[in-house]
Protein backbone atom coordinates (compact mmCIF):
# COMPACT_ATOMS: atom_id res chain seq x y z
CA UNK A 1 0.00 0.00 0.00
CA UNK A 2 3.02 2.60 1.27
CA UNK A 3 4.35 1.65 -2.26
CA UNK A 4 1.19 2.41 -4.49
CA UNK A 5 1.10 5.67 -2.47
CA UNK A 6 5.03 6.70 -3.25
CA UNK A 7 4.13 6.01 -7.01
CA UNK A 8 1.13 8.23 -6.91
CA UNK A 9 2.45 10.91 -5.13
CA UNK A 10 5.33 11.20 -7.69
CA UNK A 11 3.21 10.77 -10.64
CA UNK A 12 1.12 13.72 -9.30
CA UNK A 13 4.23 15.59 -9.13
CA UNK A 14 5.36 15.27 -12.45
CA UNK A 15 2.06 15.94 -13.75
CA UNK A 16 2.76 19.32 -11.86
CA UNK A 17 5.83 20.43 -12.96
CA UNK A 18 4.89 19.63 -16.87
CA UNK A 19 1.61 21.30 -15.96
CA UNK A 20 4.08 24.36 -14.81
CA UNK A 21 6.42 24.11 -17.67
CA UNK A 22 3.67 24.88 -20.10
CA UNK A 23 2.09 27.39 -18.44
CA UNK A 24 5.77 29.36 -18.87
CA UNK A 25 5.35 29.74 -22.16
CA UNK A 26 5.51 33.39 -24.29
CA UNK A 27 3.15 34.05 -26.85
CA UNK A 28 4.37 36.34 -29.36
CA UNK A 29 2.31 38.67 -30.66
CA UNK A 30 1.52 37.93 -34.34
CA UNK A 31 2.53 41.68 -35.53
CA UNK A 32 5.83 41.00 -33.78
CA UNK A 33 6.12 37.72 -35.74
CA UNK A 34 4.85 39.09 -38.77
CA UNK A 35 7.43 42.25 -38.82
CA UNK A 36 10.43 39.67 -38.10
CA UNK A 37 9.32 38.03 -41.10
CA UNK A 38 9.33 40.63 -43.35
CA UNK A 39 13.17 42.05 -42.31
CA UNK A 40 15.86 42.00 -44.90
CA UNK A 41 18.94 41.35 -42.34
CA UNK A 42 22.06 39.05 -42.56
CA UNK A 43 22.20 35.79 -41.16
CA UNK A 44 24.61 34.84 -38.54
CA UNK A 45 26.63 31.31 -38.67
CA UNK A 46 26.32 29.93 -35.42
CA UNK A 47 27.92 26.33 -34.41
CA UNK A 48 26.00 25.18 -31.84
CA UNK A 49 22.00 24.51 -31.42
CA UNK A 50 19.69 27.29 -31.21
CA UNK A 51 17.02 26.33 -28.43
CA UNK A 52 14.43 27.73 -27.16
CA UNK A 53 15.04 28.90 -23.45
CA UNK A 54 18.98 29.22 -24.13
CA UNK A 55 20.74 32.91 -24.62
CA UNK A 56 21.85 33.86 -27.70
CA UNK A 57 25.66 34.34 -27.44
CA UNK A 58 26.45 38.55 -26.77
CA UNK A 59 28.77 38.32 -29.86
CA UNK A 60 25.52 38.11 -31.54
CA UNK A 61 23.96 41.72 -32.62
CA UNK A 62 20.03 41.56 -31.65
CA UNK A 63 17.52 43.81 -33.63
CA UNK A 64 15.02 45.71 -31.66
CA UNK A 65 10.96 44.87 -33.23
CA UNK A 66 9.57 48.09 -34.14
CA UNK A 67 6.37 48.66 -31.36
CA UNK A 68 7.58 45.59 -29.28
CA UNK A 69 10.20 46.53 -26.75
CA UNK A 70 9.88 42.91 -24.89
CA UNK A 71 11.08 41.46 -28.07
CA UNK A 72 14.12 41.49 -30.60
CA UNK A 73 15.05 39.34 -33.10
CA UNK A 74 18.41 37.45 -34.92
CA UNK A 75 18.37 35.61 -37.96
CA UNK A 76 20.99 32.70 -37.13
CA UNK A 77 21.78 30.23 -39.57
CA UNK A 78 19.16 31.17 -41.99
CA UNK A 79 16.47 30.92 -39.16
CA UNK A 80 14.70 33.68 -37.94
CA UNK A 81 14.78 34.13 -33.87
CA UNK A 82 12.50 35.73 -31.54
CA UNK A 83 14.63 36.68 -28.00
CA UNK A 84 14.23 38.28 -24.66
CA UNK A 85 16.65 41.06 -25.07
CA UNK A 86 16.98 41.43 -21.17
CA UNK A 87 18.00 38.28 -21.12
CA UNK A 88 18.97 37.57 -24.70
CA UNK A 89 17.29 34.19 -24.27
CA UNK A 90 15.09 32.71 -27.67
CA UNK A 91 11.66 32.72 -27.24
CA UNK A 92 10.93 31.56 -30.32
CA UNK A 93 12.24 30.10 -33.24
CA UNK A 94 10.32 30.97 -36.72
CA UNK A 95 10.40 28.29 -39.03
Amino acid sequence: MRNLFIAMTVGAMSLSASAYAQSTTVVVPGEARTYVLEQQVPSVVYEGDVVVGEPIPDIVELHTIQGHGDYAYVVVNNRRVIVNPQTRAVIQVLE
